[in-house]
């Protein structure tokens, strides 16, 4: 293994797994996987540029560990996390004659690995899958937890499963041909983390925020370990999201109906998560949860990292409408994620109109008298 390779462990009794992070390790993927979940068969999902990229290297690791594989290409973008394009993968597994021992590993972002994780999840019940992300997105959260899903037309991640990887393999050196755009938006669920867990976290952004956009080795390995740990920490504890995990939602109520009002185009998810974070924070100030402070200070961040921080001008009651679909929803209130403090969070019942009362975004009068 390269020397100042890290390793976090997902505490879940015997379905426990590792999660590598390293630079320059992806040529050692072959023989962890073959270990971790006893194959001889995989089907590596990914998309063109990615698979052009970095397939054929995992390719030979693999062949050199003595693993058959198979390259499964799926366009590119969110609309991949769909039923019709799981379909075509388990065709494909037919054509690969997979069976049982055949284990699914997915190489790229978040797409691929709810996508991936969901065929395995689906394929004979369930078969070993391996997480290997290459964006940040995917490394600092999709890739551990084993929350797996695809989406419906009318809402995100409304079909899926929980099903554990057997490995996450990480070599931070894939974000290095990512656009900034995209590096910064996977950024956002590793500042999540801090705000939620770890106020020493979210601290260390302020003073390094610059050095781990350009992915200086040191401070990037060390925020990306102790982000997961944190998420292992919190799946450790509540596996199947009945408690604790809820808090790693912060931000995403809102992120997911922006996307979905936007078609899951134009935003990036981490953009989305970035622009649900400062408002989830603005509303826990609001409701009394949060001392008034924190949503400056993490807008402030955010958008010295380039990001959005303020919700696409649409309808108050289209928000509404796509919140009442929100898959934490119980009767008629979503669970949402509040701050008590910078890294400390907290799950409160509250209804649509609660989470977005008049005036908190503009509604079509503001508009209108806007244009005016």
């Amino acid at each position: 293994m390269t020397a100042g390779t890290r390793t976090v462990s997902v505490p879940l009794g015997e379905r426990s797994y590792p999660i590598r992070i390293g630079f320059d390790i992806l040529d050692q993927a072959g023989p962890a996987i073959a270990e971790a979940t006893k194959a001889r068969r995989a089907a590596i999902v990914t998309v063109p540029a990615v698979g052009r990229r970095y397939a054929a290297r995992l390719e030979r690791s693999l062949r050199a560990a003595g693993v058959k594989s198979v390259r499964l290409v799926v366009p590119d973008g969110e609309r991949s996390k769909s039923l019709r394009v799981a379909a075509r993968l388990f065709d494909d597994l037919v054509d690969f004659d997979a069976d049982r021992g055949t284990a699914i590993v997915a190489l790229g972002g978040g797409v691929v690995g709810d996508l991936a994780g969901f065929v395995a999840a689906s394929w004979m019940r369930g078969v070993p899958f391996v997480q290997v992300p290459t964006t940040l997105l995917a490394m600092a959260d999709a890739s551990v937890g084993g929350k797996v899903a695809v989406d419906l037309p009318r809402g995100k991640n409304l079909v899926g499963a929980f099903h554990q990887p057997r490995l996450v393999w990480m070599d931070v050196a894939t974000l290095r041909t990512l656009p900034r755009r995209q590096r910064v938006a996977g950024l956002v669920e590793v500042i999540k983390h801090g705000v939620i867990r770890d106020a020493a976290l979210f601290e260390r952004f302020e003073a390094d925020l610059e050095r781990i956009i350009d992915l200086e080795p040191g401070p990037t390995l060390d925020v990306l370990e102790r982000s997961c740990q944190i998420k292992a920490e919190v799946v450790g504890q509540d596996e199947r999201e009945s408690g604790l995990r809820m808090i790693l939602n912060f931000g995403h109520t809102l992120a997911h109906a922006i996307e979905t009002l936007l078609g899951y185009r134009k935003l990036l998810h981490g953009e989305a998560v970035a622009i649900g974070m400062v408002f989830a924070a603005r509303r826990s100030e609001a409701l009394g949860h949060a001392p008034t402070g924190i949503a400056d200070r993490i807008q402030a961040l955010l958008a010295r990292a380039g990001l959005p921080t303020e919700p696409p001008d649409r309808p108050r009651r289209a928000y509404l409408e796509a919140l009442r679909v929100d898959k934490k929803r119980r009767g008629t209130h979503v669970r949402f994620v509040v701050l008590r403090d910078l890294g400390r969070a907290d799950v409160v019942p509250l209804t649509p109109a609660e989470i977005l009362p008049p005036g908190a975004i503009p509604d079509d009068g503001a508009r209108v008298r806007r244009r005016r």
